[in-house]
C-alpha cells in the first residue's frame, strides 16, 4: 500500500497554474525524486502534499485518510528558503523544534548533539544559527526535519549549498532511513543525486508531469543504444557525426545517442584522428540526458498550447459595460473633490461636497478592481 497517494492535483495562481493535474505515489522504505527544471511547479506541488496550501482541486490521502493533525507530527519537512530563528542558539533552535513535535527536551537535546557531530558541527552548538554558512545552516535545518524521527521526509532541493562532501553525508543519511522504512521525497534539478537515490522520479515541466516511473523503467523507455566517452581534445564536432541522433558534450566528456544499425568500429573511425579517447563504453542514458530531451520537447508543447490558448480566451476589455459606468462615478467622484476642495480653500463651507467627493472616488475605485479582478478570473477558466 502506498503510503501517500495524491491524484490530479491542481493550483492556479492569478494567471499562472503552477501545478496542473501532478498524481503521484510513494511507498515506505522507498526515495521518490520530484525532478524538474527551477519553477517547474515542484515547492508548489510538495506544499500541497504538506497541507501548508490548499489544492483547487485533487485529492491527497495518507495510508488511504485525508491529512489531520496526527498525520503532521508524523512528517518531517525541510523548505527550500531558511525556516530558522537566526539568533537563537543552534542547539535551543534543534530542541525546540523537536519538543514542538513531541520529543522531550532531554531526548531532544541529546540526540540534537548526536546529529550535530554527524555533521561535525558540535563546536556549533551554542553558536547563533545567523553565525553559520549557508551550508551549515541547511545541515542544521535538515536535523530539525527528522529528529523527532518521522515517517515521511519531505525535502525541498537539499543538497542547497553543501560541498561535495557533506553532499556525500547527506545521501548516505538518506540510504539508512529508507532502511529504517521511511518515506522520503526530495525536490531537486540535480539529475545526477536523483539519479543516483531515486527508487522512483517524477519530472515535472511547467507544472505538469512528463516523465514518471522508477529510474529502471524511465531508462527502459529511453532505450541503451548510447554510448559515452572520455576524451582529450575538442569535441565539438560530435554533435554534428551523421550517425548521432543526440549528444551531450561537455569539455572532455560526451554522452552520444546514435541512429539504428551504428557499429563500434564506424565510431571509433570517425572520432580516433580528432581527439585523444581515453574511454569507450555503451550505456544507458544518463538521467540528465533524458532530462534534457524530455524538458526540451515538452517546452515547445506548452509554449505551442498556451499560444493557442491566447488566441481563444477572451481579453479582459475596460470596455465592459459595468466596468465603464464605475469608471464614470470614479471621474465625477473626483470631479466633485476638486471642486469642493477649492470652494473649501476659498473659506465656503464645502466640506460636505468636498467628502462626498473623496467617498465617491474611494468607492468607484474599489469597484473597478474588484470587477477587473472578477473578469479576469472568468476569462482564465474559460
Amino acid at each position: 500500500m502506498y503510503m501517500l497517494k495524491a491524484e490530479h492535483l491542481v493550483k492556479q495562481f492569478t494567471n499562472v497554474r503552477a501545478v496542473d493535474d501532478v498524481s503521484l505515489e510513494v511507498r515506505r522504505g522507498s526515495i521518490f525524486g520530484l525532478i524538474g527544471p527551477n519553477g517547474a511547479g515542484k515547492s508548489t506541488t510538495i506544499r500541497m502534499l504538506l497541507n501548508i496550501i490548499k489544492p483547487d482541486s485533487g485529492t491527497i490521502l495518507y495510508d488511504g485518510k485525508p491529512f489531520d493533525v496526527s498525520i503532521q507530527n508524523a512528517i518531517g519537512y525541510l523548505p527550500e528558503e531558511r525556516g530558522l530563528y537566526k539568533k537563537n542558539g543552534v542547539l535551543d533552535t534543534i530542541v525546540y523544534f523537536a519538543v514542538l513535535r513531541g520529543v522531550d527536551p532531554k531526548t531532544a537535546k541529546k540526540k540534537g548533539m548526536e546529529w550535530l557531530e554527524r555533521f561535525n558541527l558540535q563546536s556549533y552548538a551554542k553558536r547563533k544559527v545567523e553565525e553559520l554558512s549557508k551550508g551549515n545552516q541547511q545541515k542544521a535545518q535538515f536535523i530539525t526535519a527528522i529528529l523527532h524521527d518521522p515517517e515521511l521526509i519531505v525535502l525541498d532541493e537539499p543538497f542547497s549549498g553543501l560541498d561535495p562532501v557533506n553532499q556525500i553525508v547527506l545521501k548516505d543519511i538518506f540510504v539508512e532511513l529508507k532502511q529504517k522504512g521511511k518515506a522520503i521525497i526530495f525536490s531537486t534539478h540535480q539529475m545526477e543525486s536523483a539519479e543516483k537515490l531515486s527508487d522512483e522520479i517524477c519530472l515535472i515541466n511547467h507544472g505538469r508531469v512528463v516523465l514518471e516511473g522508477s529510474v529502471q523503467k524511465v531508462k527502459q523507455q529511453f532505450g541503451s543504444n548510447a554510448v559515452r566517452l572520455e576524451y582529450s581534445g575538442n569535441g565539438s564536432f560530435l554533435a554534428k557525426l551523421p550517425f548521432v541522433s543526440k549528444s551531450t558534450i561537455y569539455e572532455n566528456y560526451a554522452e552520444l545517442m546514435l541512429n539504428d544499425g551504428v557499429t563500434s568500429q564506424e565510431i571509433l573511425k570517425a572520432i580516433s584522428s580528432k581527439i585523444e579517447l581515453r574511454k569507450f563504453e555503451y550505456v544507458e542514458p544518463s538521467l540528465n540526458s533524458i532530462f534534457l530531451d524530455v524538458v526540451g520537447s515538452s517546452v515547445e508543447q506548452i509554449e505551442q498550447e498556451q499560444s493557442e490558448t491566447k488566441t481563444s480566451t477572451p481579453r479582459l476589455s475596460l470596455q465592459h459595460p459595468e466596468v465603464k459606468k464605475h469608471q464614470l462615478s470614479l471621474l465625477a467622484g473626483a470631479l466633485m473633490t476638486i471642486i469642493g476642495g477649492v470652494l473649501v480653500m476659498s473659506n465656503r463651507d464645502m466640506w460636505v461636497l468636498l467628502a462626498a467627493g473623496v467617498i465617491s472616488t474611494i468607492v468607484s475605485f474599489i469597484k473597478i478592481q474588484k470587477l477587473k479582478q472578477q473578469l479576469l478570473k472568468e476569462s482564465i477558466h474559460e
